[in-house]
């Protein structure tokens, strides 16, 4: 009886060291795996919606949940797929003053607080300004202007990762002509108080921001000179 338990124990003990030696050369496998391209070479993009609107400006995610995306675009407000594009709604109207997005953000430590930066910040021929920064903290089913309302186009908001209150935001300012109010702005309290930390001139203004997110003290900045005339644009 002895003999036949101690078989036993070492039959269980192989399998089981067999089971853990198999899961470790699986795992090291799907690390070093390739897709062999045969398998999506005949992938294709398609459209997708929606249909109003004009050129997209604004697309943003959220990594835990990968069938969900908010657009923004120049002149049809924001809108959301909870499908992965199959059926988009929008979500801006009775809201926003504007239909001209530049920039959509979801906080990293909080998915139901969304930052829409209105008036697109890569202007044209024809340009609709925007009207400030709104919030949503219920995922875009309500929304509420948060300042900088006069600021013009808004070319990107960044959010600190670990802290939906803390957030930068480009602003390029009013696109025709010299003003104040271009630079990098930020606020502490999610909004409700804006600082200008970041001037250059009268006529240069931020069109984008990069946050380092393993080091969110460390901010990049893009400044263009760039203003609309009735007769040019420079």
């Amino acid at each position: 009886m002895k003999n036949r338990f101690e078989k036993l124990t070492v039959f269980i003990l192989g399998t089981v060291a067999i089971i853990i030696l198999f899961c470790g050369i699986s795992s090291a496998e799907e690390k070093n795996m390739t897709i062999d391209p045969i398998l999506y070479k005949n992938l294709k993009y398609r459209f997708i919606g929606p249909t109003r609107g004009g050129r997209v400006t604004a697309v943003t995610g959220i990594p835990d949940a990968p069938l969900k995306y908010y657009m923004g675009s120049t002149g049809g407000g924001v809108w959301k797929t909870m499908d992965g594009g199959i059926t988009w709604d929008n979500v801006s109207d009775g809201f926003f003053k504007v239909g001209s997005i530049g920039s959509v953000e979801v906080a990293p430590s909080d998915s139901n607080v969304v930052y829409v930066g209105t008036g697109s910040a890569s202007p044209r021929g024809n340009i609709s300004t925007g009207r400030g920064i709104y919030k949503s903290t219920d995922a875009g089913k309500t929304w509420k202007l948060m300042g900088l309302d006069t600021e013009a186009q808004i070319g990107k908001i960044q959010i600190h990762p670990g802290n939906h209150d803390l957030v930068y935001a480009a602003v390029l300012g009013n696109i025709f002509g010299p003003n104040p109010e271009r630079g990098v702005y930020r606020s502490r309290d999610g909004g409700k108080n804006w600082e200008k930390v970041l001037f250059v001139n009268d006529k240069t203004g931020c069109i984008d921001l990069v946050m380092d997110y393993t080091n969110p003290r460390i901010i990049y900045a893009g400044m263009w000179q760039a203003e609309r005339k009735p007769w040019t644009y420079y």
